[in-house]
């Protein structure tokens, strides 16, 4: 497994002189991208002696191999310890000043943050919030130890053993040895529908609609840190799927009806995050369809599409018997309501409706006046479960925010 080792300018730098001799030695390849703030406390020939890889710090550095970059995409895992609250505030900020910053936001792996500071600066606020972000994010942060400082000070802020640090990515993040991701969702095989679907006139039109995808991109990614194996049924979407998850083109409903039916039951968790076009037409022409002299409208007959989410829900309960002990797969299955209030009922009154029809375990419902969630970076959302009168969750953010808190909510119910 490749390893980024990040080094921050913490007193307790010298302590990752022992992580980094225990990471090697559990067969992994260790690249160290020390701060120039920790070159003060260790050298960089050590650094380059305990992994045998060059060491960098700067965003010039092996510019020909675009080094700031292919640090973190090449990374399986990236560790950063000592992480001072200057690291962590800036990682938390997005900002990204030197290449070990670089990496964090060009990675898609899991991120270990293990903070080592005074008490003061971990109790302090700023450092609190900025601990949430992160976490809401996706990025773990190990708590600190609590005992000796620099100088007579004592308290929590202190760096946890580097035993300690790698028995916690052994338990909490991917097995060192195998490469296996942990988390909560490992072991466990996860599909999601993404994007819009498109429904053909003829070879050059069709009937579709706003969606993005990047919702459902988003719940992919999560999944994925989540240490889950993902299939991405992908309808038209406007952003790339995450790395390290199997994609599967499902252009119109039809497909996707066949994708779910063929891949969800050997799935433990089915999210339709699928905007699917509730009709198609009735006949596809087979050549560009022309307009003619004087005609200035077109008569389409359209047929419902079926309803895949509700198809899939009845399948699955249909195999369940009481006597059974083992829940037919998917064990569950959570779907989208993108809904518009009027002058007779909430979104929230639609959502509930459409969930006591779908009988979904789950339903994320957002409200889309105006155009709100389609195509934007945020989301806000209500989580309904089936068998709970009052919403579960309610969160609004980022979409990768949002994502993180919906498959929270999916590994605390499995």
């Amino acid at each position: 497994m490749r390893i980024v080792l990040g080094v921050t300018g913490g007193i307790a730098a010298y302590k990752a002189a022992l992580l980094l001799r225990l990471l090697t030695e559990a067969r992994n390849e260790v690249h160290v991208i020390p701060t120039e703030a920790a070159l003060n406390f260790v050298g960089k020939a050590t650094w380059e002696a305990l992994s045998g890889n060059p060491v960098h710090t700067s965003t010039f550095a092996a510019v020909e191999d675009v080094n700031h970059v292919a640090q973190g995409q090449h990374a399986d895992l990236v560790v950063i310890a000592p992480t001072t609250a200057d690291t962590l505030a800036k990682i938390a900020a997005g900002l990204a000043p030197d290449l070990l910053t670089n990496t964090v936001l060009a990675t898609t792996a899991p991120v270990v943050l293990v903070p080592a500071m005074h008490t003061e600066m971990w109790q302090n606020p700023a450092t609190v919030a900025n601990v949430e972000t992160l976490r809401s994010r996706g990025v773990i942060v190990m708590e600190p130890a609590s005992g000796r400082l620099t100088g007579q000070d004592s308290g929590p802020g202190r760096l946890p053993e580097p035993e300690d640090i790698v028995a916690f990515l052994n338990a909490e993040v991917v097995d060192l040895s195998s490469g296996t991701r942990m988390g909560p969702l490992t072991g466990r095989k996860v599909l999601i529908s993404a994007g819009g679907t498109r429904e053909p006139l003829d070879p050059v039109r069709f009937l579709g609609n706003s969606s993005s995808g990047k919702q459902g991109v988003a719940l992919a990614a999560a999944a994925r840190r989540a240490g889950a194996e993902v299939t991405l049924l992908a309808a038209h979407m406007d952003v790339a799927p995450p790395a390290g998850v199997k994609v599967i083109p499902t252009p119109t409903a039809a497909d996707l009806q066949a994708a779910v039916t063929k891949q969800a039951p050997s799935h433990d968790v089915l999210i339709m995050a699928a905007a699917v076009a509730d009709y198609r037409p009735e006949s596809v022409a087979e050549a560009k369809m022309k307009k003619g002299p004087g005609e200035n409208s077109l008569t389409l007959t359209l047929v419902e599409n079926p309803d895949i989410l509700a198809e899939a829900v009845a399948k699955r309960n249909a195999k369940r018997r009481p006597s059974q002990r083992k829940k037919p797969r998917p064990r569950l299955i959570a779907g989208f309501a993108a809904e518009t209030g009027d002058k007779e009922h909430s979104v929230l009154e639609y959502g509930q409706a459409k969930l006591e029809k779908k009988q979904c375990d789950l339903l994320f419902v957002n409200d889309v006046s105006g155009g709100a969630g389609f195509g934007r970076d945020d989301n806000a959302v209500t989580i309904l479960a089936l068998d709970q009168d009052t919403p579960v969750a309610e969160v609004a953010g980022s979409k990768d925010d949002v994502a993180e808190t919906m498959i929270r909510t999916i590994a605390d119910r499995l």
